[in-house]
């Protein structure tokens, strides 16, 4: 898709659905990165699940890598590929 192409796609977006919205719940945009990421071959409802707890003691990415791997994957583990998604939401904290 050419650069122009591809803005006309996007202005096409937004002029259909002005303020779109997600079934996913967060706090800030780190959070819904977050929820995203872990939304992969999950449903939001169980990402939510698992989420809510998380989100009241972790909403920046230093509190994420202070949290550590093996405690996020124990927060999330109801969600599917658990170990993976930790990993590579610590990783994504590191480089934020």
């Amino acid at each position: 898709m050419k650069k122009d192409q591809l803005f006309e796609f996007f202005r096409r977006l937004a002029e259909n659905n002005p303020s779109p919205t997600t079934e996913l719940q967060s706090n800030n945009t780190y959070q819904l990165l977050v929820a995203v990421v872990l939304s992969a071959q999950a449903t939001d409802a169980g990402v939510n699940i698992a989420t809510r707890p998380l989100f009241e003691r972790v909403t920046s990415p230093q509190q994420m890598v202070a949290l550590g791997e093996e405690r996020l994957r124990e927060a999330i583990k109801t969600i599917g590929l658990f170990n993976t998604k930790a990993r590579n939401v610590i990783a994504l904290s590191e480089a934020l």
